[in-house]
């Protein structure tokens, strides 16, 4: 029996998601004609997916897009492309139409393309990870600081109380303690910090992002998740990454760790780890014209209430946090770990869908054009 004989409603279903996915999705055929439109793509160029079928693409873009370089692109490479921050503004359009896009081959149908585009642009999320790691080396510097001029004084406080409390009376022997509790308190937070001024070369190896994976969902399951469901939806093929394991179970434990704080102890509380490979995600190297791929996608999702908006582009800025004793340090530890790794770190939520996203390059002498698999399942 074939699939299509199995659900004969398979080609209405399929419209039926196009035209749900909030992002505009064309179809272009061999000749440039917008064969397929979906309702948001007919919002996005003003036009009927009827109209847009009977006229090519180079007639509804600006002149000189692009876009139709990536289409034919895509059609000589038979692979998909994406590209960020591209003008798509014109007197038809309108202003201010600056897009990301995706575009890929359809293999059913030689020389046609599929072209997504998200008016919500992954560069500026890229923008916000370089801010990020801005935010990171200042707080290297503040940590250096604060080992130096703030813990050798503590020190000296922490010793004058503890004789106090030899000679003070009971009533006054808790403020005394206080005082103990409070500096062993600030030098807890001042050893957090100085993570941030260890910028020693990490060594790094080709690691399976599974066993990795696989090891702090065990830690997470043996500890502070308990009685959270745990599932896991992998590539089985996904190509190795370039990086020290010790760091990434660090980045993975404290991610899933706040998602099960997010979660909390409601009896619906899920945590999904997922993985992918995402081809043509390119981050530009700062002062030259090299771009680093970063095609492995390593996703922490769960279901709890979400981030709060304002809160959202600033998220791992230190001493952002949401918890009540929290020391705002741990998502700025993870972003100054990938950072250093050549990847990115970012977040999105709604409610009910919270998903930190990890992207990183594969191992080196690995390239996205290379045929996978080359690890397969776990270690």
């Amino acid at each position: 029996m074939t699939e299509k004989a199995a659900n004969p409603n398979a080609p209405d279903l399929a419209l039926a998601v196009l035209n749900a996915i909030q992002n505009p999705v064309i179809m272009v055929d061999g000749a440039g004609l917008m064969s397929f439109a979906n309702w948001e793509a007919e919002s996005f160029f003003g036009a009927s997916a009827g109209y847009l079928a009977r006229h090519n693409i180079a007639s509804v873009i600006p002149f000189g897009s692009p876009l139709l370089t990536l289409i034919d692109q895509v059609r000589e490479r038979r692979a998909p492309v994406s590209e960020y921050r591209v003008d798509l503004s014109s007197p038809r359009l309108g202003a201010d139409k600056l897009v990301d896009l995706y575009v890929a081959p359809v293999t059913t149908d030689p020389g046609s393309v599929v072209v997504v585009i998200q008016e919500r642009s992954m560069a500026d999320k890229i923008d916000r990870q370089l801010t990020h790691r801005a935010a990171a080396r200042s707080v290297t510097g503040l940590a250096s600081m604060l080992a130096h001029e703030i813990k050798n004084p503590l020190s000296g406080i922490r010793g004058a109380a503890q004789l106090l409390e030899t000679s003070v009376i009971d009533e006054d022997r808790a403020l005394t303690r206080l005082i103990c509790d409070e500096t062993d308190r600030i030098v807890s937070l001042v050893d957090r910090m100085e993570v941030f001024s260890d910028e020693r070369p990490v060594d790094r190896v080709p690691i399976n992002i599974h066993s990795v994976l696989d090891h702090v969902k065990a830690v997470a399951k043996a500890g502070f998740a308990r009685h959270i469901k745990i599932t896991e939806l992998y590539d089985p093929s996904l190509p190795p990454v370039y990086a020290n394991r010790d760091q990434l179970v660090q980045v993975f434990l404290n991610l899933i760790k706040n998602a099960a704080e997010a979660v909390g102890d409601r009896d619906d509380g899920e945590i999904q780890l997922t993985t992918a490979y995402r081809p043509g995600i390119r981050l530009s190297v700062a002062g030259t014209r090299e771009k680093i791929s970063l095609p492995l996608e390593f996703c922490v999702h769960d279901n709890g209430p979400g981030v709060p908006a304002d809160l959202l582009p600033h998220l791992f800025d230190p001493f952002i946090t949401t918890k009540t004793n929290g020391s705002g340090l741990g998502l700025a530890l993870v972003a100054k770990i990938i950072g250093g790794h050549g990847g990115i770190v970012e977040c999105d939520s709604q409610t009910n869908r919270t998903t930190f996203r990890v992207l990183m390059p594969a191992s080196r002498g690995i390239s996205e054009d290379d045929d996978f698999p080359k690890t397969k399942g776990h270690d």
